[in-house]
């Protein structure tokens, strides 16, 4: 099955293509570069290298957030166009759930963490079971705080045990840890070029009948007044 995987959530977009588990090509990355010209550019380059047509790819998998509205929005039109175009499905795959995927450990409870910038973080928290990525249960829901109410929340639903946290903003994470109950906490740093791991999560998706159409793809903005009111129980 041929993949091609999508993030244009933050600043660090990323393509991939894979075939089942094998990665054929991808491109990653920090850059300035406003998101639509880019996603075009690095499309040509990644499925050359790849040696494959956009009409062969059999799914399309893309991180539906949370992230940057303006970044999104391009990653996901671009994706409904494609799937439209050609008559295929969508693997849509949280941010989150693909930096949690990255966790190295076989089991527990894994905490993940986004930077949103001006001082919050998006996370969540996952449960894992085994050694693949796949085995992730969502345990509550996924949230926007500040730092300080974020390393509270963890705490709070953890029961005050300390999960692993994976992220690809490390120092902003373990400046936050620092301060609060989880002080102990292990930190593991996740990349950021969060395509590839969408991808192997599109794969699972599809084999498991889990996906969408274009109709059916919607971004997942976390609204940071949502988060508040469930964070403070009301």
């Amino acid at each position: 099955m041929l993949i091609l995987a999508v993030d244009t959530s933050g600043r660090q977009c990323s393509l991939a293509v894979l075939r089942d588990e094998k990665l054929l090509a991808s491109i990653g990355g920090i850059s300035e570069k406003p998101y639509a010209s880019r996603l075009f550019n690095d499309l040509g380059r990644v499925l050359g290298q790849a040696c494959v047509q956009l009409p062969q790819i059999e799914v399309f998998a893309v991180g539906t957030g949370p992230g940057s509205f303006t970044g999104l929005r391009v990653g996901l039109t671009a994706v409904k166009g494609w799937a439209e175009v050609f008559g295929r499905r969508i693997a849509p795959v949280s941010g989150l759930e693909a930096v949690a995927m990255q966790a190295t450990v076989p089991d527990g409870l894994i905490a993940a963490a986004i930077d949103a910038r001006g001082g919050k973080l998006y996370g969540a928290l996952f449960r894992k079971r085994g050694t693949s990525g796949g085995d992730l249960e969502l345990v509550g829901e996924e949230i926007v705080l500040s730092n300080a109410e974020y390393f509270a929340w963890v705490a709070q639903q953890t029961g005050g045990r300390a999960p692993v946290f994976v992220t690809p903003t490390t120092e902003v994470v373990k400046t936050g840890l620092a301060a609060s109950p989880l002080a102990s906490a292990r930190v593991e740093e996740a990349s950021g070029d969060l395509a590839v791991f969408i991808g192997r999560h599109g794969l699972a998706r599809a084999r498991e009948g889990r996906l969408v159409d274009a109709l059916g793809l919607e971004a997942n903005y976390i609204r940071r007044s949502d988060a508040e009111v469930k964070w403070q129980g009301g």
